[in-house]
This record gives C-alpha cells, sequence and structure tokens, in this order.
C-alpha cells in the first residue's frame, strides 16, 4: 500500500508530458517485426532510459490503423500511453502500424475477420507474434504486456484476446468496435448513419499514401450537411463522382446491406472465449460512434468466458473523451467536475498497475458507472444491476407516458415525407455532431411528424439502469419505414443555466459550445430570457431501427400496407436519473437526417432507390393492450442506487 501512494505522490506533481521530458527519458526504437507468414509490421518502441535487468518496466502496446507518426528514431511524439501519467510512471509503450498500413506490409482488411483456417493470420495472430518478439528481444522489460486502444485501436485490443499470448496480462478495448451493422459507427439496425459514414471513408478508406495520416478532405462546398445530402439525392448519387475517386470500403458497406456473411464474419464477439488476460472495457455514455462496441464486448466476454476478471467501465464520455477532454460538460450539459482526471487516476493507472507491476488489487468494481442526472460515480456488482427492475413506460392517448399503466386502445399518427425528413440536430454541420446525444430535442418535438409522450412532474427521481427494449406496434401506408425512438429528460420551467466551459473543453474535438452560454475573452455573458435552460429536452438515448428488418437483420420483408405489425429492438444502456420536477418523454419519428439515410418507404434496396422510389408514408403508432407500443426500462428502486 506505501509503495502505491508513494507512485501517486511521484505522478501527482506535474501531469503534462511534453516533448522535452519524452526525449529526455526514452529511447526510441523501430523494427520491423516477422509475422509467422513472412509479413513484417512496423513498430515504435519507447524504452524508458534506466529500463534495466535490475529496474524492469513492462510493456503498453498500441495497434493502430491511424499511423504511429512521427516517424524515424529520431522523431518523438509529444505523449505517450493512455493518460498523461502513464509516461511518468514508465512503461516501454509500443506502438504498431497494422498489417497493410502505413509502413508495416500485407493487405489492409478493414475489420479483419478472425480466421478459422489454422496458420492463416489475422489480428489475433499478429498480436501474439508481435509480443512474443517484444519479450525476447526488448531489454529491461519484465515478461508482462499490457494493450490498449481507443476506436479502431479498441478493436485491436480485443482481437488480441482471442487465443492470447501468456504474457498479455491486461487488456482495455476503449470504445472498440464490435460489430458494424447492428450498432457501430456506420449502421444501426441496420440504417446507415449517413453523415458519419461519408465524413469518414472518402479519407480513412482510400489506399495508403506514405506515412500521410489522412489521405485528403471532400470540400462538399457548404457547411450545411442537410441541404447537402437532401440535394444529392438518393443514396445511389453518392458515388465516385462525389467521392472523387472510387472507395472501396465504401463501395462494400453500401452494398452489404443486409446482415450477410460478411457481417457476420467481422463481429468479433463470438470469438471471445476462455479469455485469459483481466479486462477493463470502457466507453462513454454519449460516444455517437461506438457506445455499442463498449457494451457488447463487455457482456460477450461475461457471458462466454466467466473465469475472466471483466470490468466495465462507462462515464459521461463522448468518443474517446476520457483521453482527449476533461469529461465536464457536452453541449449545454454538465457532468460535475473533470470526471477524465477521475478515471485516469483512481480507474485506469491502478487496474493496469495491479496486472503488469504487481500492485495490491485496487478492488475495482465489476462496473464502475457514471450516473448522469446526479453526475456521481456508482460502483455495482454486476451490470445492470441485480437490483433494477423492469418497467414499462407506455404510451397513452393525448402524448401521455406512464409506468405499467394501462392503455385506451386506439393509435397515433404521423406523415413522414423523405423529401423533408426530421433534421437529427439543429447545429449546422457536414459531418456528424457529436454534441447531438445530449442536445435539446424541442426543434424536434414542434413538427407534426414527430410523436410527443411524456410524464406528468416526477414526484421523486427516477434512476433507469440497462438497456431499453422497444416494443412498437405499427401499421404504415406503405411497404417500408424507419422508426427513431427518442427517450427525453426534460427540465423544469425553473432550471438554472449551466456555466460556461472552459474553451479548452468545447474546442479540442471541434465540439459546440452550449448555445445557452457563451465565453467572450474568457468573460461569460448572461444570455437572455428566452434561452434559459427551462423546458430543455435532454436526449438521453436515441436510435433508429429499420422496419424490414423486423424479422431479423438477415431477413429484409416488406410491410403490409394498413397491418399492424410489431417492431422490436434494443437501444443501448442507460444510467440516468431523472430528477425530482423533471419528466420523463419519448419521441417518435421516421426520419433523422443526415444522420440516417433516407429510407424510401418503398421496400426497394436503398442502394440503388431512384427518385420516385421515395414516398410519403402514413405511419401509425397503436396503443393498448397487453402488448400496446411501450418502452422496458430498467429502474432502480428508490435509495438503492449503490454509491
Amino acid at each position: 500500500m506505501r509503495r502505491a501512494l508513494l507512485w501517486l505522490f511521484a505522478v501527482a506533481a506535474a501531469r503534462a508530458q511534453g516533448l522535452d521530458y519524452i526525449q529526455s527519458h526514452y529511447t526510441k526504437h523501430e523494427e520491423l517485426i516477422r509475422m509467422r507468414d513472412g509479413k513484417h509490421l512496423h513498430t515504435a518502441i519507447y524504452v524508458p532510459k534506466d529500463a534495466s535487468a535490475a529496474k524492469p518496466y513492462p510493456i503498453l502496446l498500441a495497434r493502430t490503423p491511424y499511423s504511429t507518426d512521427p516517424y524515424g528514431i529520431d522523431n518523438y511524439p509529444t505523449e505517450l500511453g493512455p493518460s498523461p501519467d502513464a509516461a511518468r510512471e514508465g512503461y516501454i509503450f509500443v506502438y504498431q502500424d497494422v498489417r497493410g498500413k502505413f509502413h508495416s506490409e500485407g493487405e489492409y482488411v478493414h475489420m479483419r475477420p478472425i480466421s478459422d483456417a489454422r496458420g492463416e493470420p489475422d489480428e489475433s495472430t499478429d498480436t501474439s507474434d508481435t509480443i512474443d518478439w517484444l519479450v525476447k528481444h526488448v531489454p529491461g522489460n519484465n515478461g508482462r504486456v499490457g494493450m490498449w486502444g481507443i476506436s479502431y485501436p479498441g478493436f485491436y485490443a480485443a482481437a488480441g484476446l482471442v487465443g492470447s499470448h501468456p504474457a498479455l496480462k491486461a487488456v482495455s478495448p476503449q470504445a472498440p468496435i464490435a460489430n458494424w451493422f447492428i450498432g457501430d459507427d456506420f449502421r444501426h439496425n441496420g440504417a446507415l448513419f449517413l453523415a458519419h459514414a461519408f465524413g469518414f471513408f472518402p479519407d480513412f478508406g482510400r489506399a495508403r499514401v506514405d506515412t500521410l495520416r489522412a489521405t485528403q478532405r471532400l470540400d462538399p462546398g457548404t457547411e450545411d450537411g442537410y441541404d447537402f445530402y437532401l440535394h444529392i439525392g438518393p443514396l445511389a448519387s453518392l458515388g465516385p463522382d462525389v467521392l472523387q475517386g472510387e472507395t472501396a470500403y465504401w463501395k462494400e458497406m453500401v452494398d452489404h446491406d443486409t446482415y450477410d456473411a460478411f457481417w457476420r464474419a467481422r463481429d468479433i464477439r463470438p470469438h471471445l472465449k476462455n479469455v485469459r488476460p483481466a479486462v477493463m472495457t470502457v466507453g462513454g455514455w454519449f460516444d455517437a460512434e461506438d457506445l455499442y462496441g463498449a457494451l457488447g464486448i463487455y457482456r460477450a466476454i461475461e457471458r462466454q468466458s466467466a473465469g475472466t476478471d471483466n470490468v466495465l467501465v462507462m462515464g459521461p464520455w463522448i468518443h474517446g473523451g476520457w483521453a482527449r477532454t476533461r469529461g465536464d460538460g457536452l453541449g449545454c450539459v454538465r457532468f460535475g467536475g473533470r470526471q477524465s482526471d477521475f478515471y485516469q487516476q483512481n480507474i485506469e493507472a491502478p487496474f493496469f498497475r495491479r496486472y503488469l507491476r504487481g500492485f495490491n488489487d485496487p478492488k475495482l468494481p465489476e462496473a464502475y458507472m457514471f450516473e448522469t442526472g446526479t453526475n456521481q460515480w456508482r460502483a455495482y456488482a454486476a451490470w445492470p444491476p441485480r437490483e433494477a427492475r423492469p418497467r414499462s413506460l407506455v404510451l397513452q392517448a393525448d402524448g401521455r407516458l406512464a409506468f405499467d399503466a394501462p392503455a385506451a386502445a386506439g393509435y397515433d399518427e404521423y406523415v413522414s415525407d423523405p423529401a423533408k425528413p426530421v433534421p437529427y440536430t439543429d447545429i449546422v454541420g457536414l459531418r456528424m455532431q457529436r454534441e447531438y446525444m445530449v442536445a435539446d430535442q424541442r426543434f424536434a418535438a414542434r413538427r407534426p411528424d414527430v410523436l410527443v409522450y411524456e410524464t406528468g412532474p416526477l414526484e421523486a427521481d427516477v434512476t433507469l439502469a440497462g438497456p431499453i427494449e422497444v416494443s412498437l406496434q405499427v401499421s404504415i401506408s406503405t411497404t417500408d419505414a424507419d422508426f427513431v425512438v427518442k427517450l427525453v429528460d426534460v427540465y423544469p420551467a425553473d432550471a438554472p443555466d449551466p456555466p460556461p466551459l472552459l474553451p479548452a473543453t468545447s474546442t479540442r474535438l471541434g465540439l459546440a459550445p452550449c448555445p445557452l452560454t457563451a465565453d467572450l475573452a474568457g468573460k461569460s455573458f448572461q444570455p437572455p430570457l428566452y434561452s434559459r435552460m427551462g423546458g430543455f429536452q435532454q436526449l438521453v438515448r436515441g436510435e433508429p431501427f429499420r422496419g424490414r428488418f423486423r424479422g431479423g437483420f438477415d431477413h429484409p420483408a416488406a410491410f403490409v400496407p394498413g397491418q399492424i405489425s410489431a417492431v422490436a429492438f434494443t437501444m443501448p444502456d442507460v444510467n440516468h436519473a431523472f430528477r425530482r420536477g423533471h419528466r420523463i418523454m419519448v419521441q417518435l419519428q421516421s426520419t433523422w437526417f443526415p444522420l440516417v439515410e433516407r429510407n424510401p418507404q418503398t421496400f426497394v434496396p436503398v442502394k440503388t432507390a431512384k427518385a420516385d422510389d421515395y414516398q410519403k408514408a402514413t405511419i401509425r403508432i397503436h396503443r393498448g393492450g397487453v402488448t400496446g407500443s411501450r418502452l422496458q426500462v430498467m429502474v432502480l428502486p428508490a435509495g438503492d442506487s449503490p454509491r
């Protein structure tokens, strides 16, 4: 215990690393490590200058498709490792270009499937071969290896768990990709996340260009994504002319518009069996990219590898925000302090110290979860918490919403027009706006093609902890439609404005500041009365579902016009407290543009749909009876949320 405290005091003095510190404390090596099939992967190795047999260090490995820049043994980065403290603690840091990227040999394959063929290389064998070389050839290592990575590198960290090398002791997949069709990044329940995919693949999806990290950015001549995508027309119009050349993976992603063998092979979860290293999966509640992957990988290991030390951490972050922002707010929502610092110092660092340095067990809980709404970290022995009980939010007549209440038979309807789709945000931008995950939904609630249901003011806090099961009874006038479901926290009329965030928090990743407050030359000004937070409708969770997949993602089927059909799907988990005096709201709509591509609302392949295939549809949401439309949520008993 005393040794751990001394270590903490040593790193607390100065958290920033900087180029001078890295150069003066680390020696850089570059190696081409041979894989079992003879290909060589470029690897940058940073060894503490005092590493020796008498003072060995553990290895922290990150494998990436985004380059190990800067290249050359005389060129050093300004920071190493997963947090500012990591380099000051001292690890042997290793970064590797994955197969086929930048200076590594071989062919690059997106989400390369785990191979069932004996001897066929994949990301798990490349990881194992790399670790084997490192522990045998890097002087001053203690024989223990850890892995970490955020986003795509998080996928490579998870792949390293499959048939892992004996020296691999601790792995932290962070915002990892698990499945690109069901819920990560580019397709959600079959629907293409258009603004995100089109913003990513025209540069990343091209063939590598020497050591350049990005090849090019498209210039569509506008920052208004809604206008740009609407006037481009059908998805088929986004071809090589608009892409400024062929992009192979864009074509693959569009062509494979059902859950076929291409997508099934790229699901890492079935391979996470008999996992030997300790695992700490990390995600953000407001990760617009890979929230699904973090929850899915944790659950896959929990279900298929019962003996693994398997920890889940979810905080109030955007994609990778625990390493790139202070985690103190997003848009107009505040989280009560620098939650990224708390995570790095009290969760991440102790995890790696225990398994790579042999420090005392920090007794991390099974699930270390940030509860939004109350802005508190919660420690749970299981996720979802065993104390949580399923309850149903039942859609009622006259826009009412009630827990476990019978509903009068009937329906509510709206007309969904692909020519005038509901925007997903009121921020003008071309690429996906990360703030949409907590954005005010009043702009949508006022539209006639959005149904709104809400409770009365809550008499006590209501805390939801777990997934959201959507169960709708629908009928439509055409043969297909999307269903977008949003769970919303409605603030009371006297809700105070949030304090302004420091500019570094709101601009480092290009985040838009809260429109209700601003910071001019470091000084806040009072916003006008009409722009206060009273009545703010905070998105807590939103998710689309493509109706044609209601019978299975590999079995699309047309709707029979006018016939009632069941549409059921699972939205990603929440851990959110709706405070006393707030209201719980559900919004339903069929377009969410341009985040989600437009469904023609006729049963044709979207990839080949023509302009006249896009038709208006009258959508009816049916209420009443034991199967009436509802959301099942997991509710913690009052006072039973463990700290």
